[in-house]
């Protein structure tokens, strides 16, 4: 399992890096993201916590193990300049928390992420059919999720990612250790999204070639 979506104490989630790589590590994953919500404020402590301690607590755990955040409501305005900063910062993979449809995310939120490069826009919610095709153009990543309320879009962002060729990633957004899915349930929250068997095996090659990207 490759899940490139998590979060600690350092944002909403309930355990610190070295006890989610821990637990991830147990559990068998492959490779884990630290994505912590976000913004101006807090970008510079984020990554500077972050940059090289959990890549090496992902070392001893044999575990790959990225730093990264999720830009989280973000001014549409300012996230191509907060994903700059957060590249110049050291994050090895930048989120940016989508257009889901049980939180009062700002409008063109998606778009914003998507024109700025961001490697995943999570659970992008009723994402537009042109903000798809956009993501597709630019190889930006729309993540299906199994978290629970931003998952009830996963079946309309399939559909379109299908249509216009956008990449997919299945991620946990996990904030407990309880939220680390097992690689069978992940899947099958996909195929119950719509997905093929051979769609969820793309979207595991798509989750390692962004691992492999950031390590590069």
């Amino acid at each position: 399992m490759i899940d490139l979506h998590t979060h600690t104490v350092f944002s909403d989630g309930e355990v610190i890096p070295a006890e989610l790589i821990r637990r991830a590590s147990v559990a068998g994953y492959r490779a884990l993201a630290i994505t912590d919500h976000a913004d101006q404020s807090n970008l510079e402590l984020l990554l500077k916590n972050q940059v090289g301690v959990v890549g090496e607590l992902g070392r001893v755990n044999n575990l790959q193990v990225l730093a990264g955040v999720e830009l989280t409501h973000v001014p549409p305005s300012m996230i191509a300049e907060c994903t700059q900063r957060a590249r110049r910062l050291g994050a090895q993979l930048v989120v940016c928390h989508g257009e889901t449809i049980v939180e009062p995310v700002a409008g063109d939120t998606n778009r914003a992420a998507i024109e700025a490069g961001v490697d995943i826009l999570s659970h992008p919610g009723l994402i537009s059919e042109e903000d798809v095709q956009l993501a597709a153009s630019k190889g930006v990543h729309l993540e299906i999720t199994t978290r629970k309320g931003h998952s009830l879009t996963n079946g309309h962002v399939v559909q379109l990612a299908r249509k216009y060729g956008a990449k997919l990633v299945v991620n946990n957004d996990a904030h407990a250790p309880g939220d680390l899915m097992s690689l069978e349930m992940a899947c099958k929250v996909a195929r119950g999204a719509g997905m093929s068997h051979d769609e969820v095996q793309q979207a595991r090659r798509h989750s390692a070639e962004l691992v492999d990207r950031a390590i590069g």
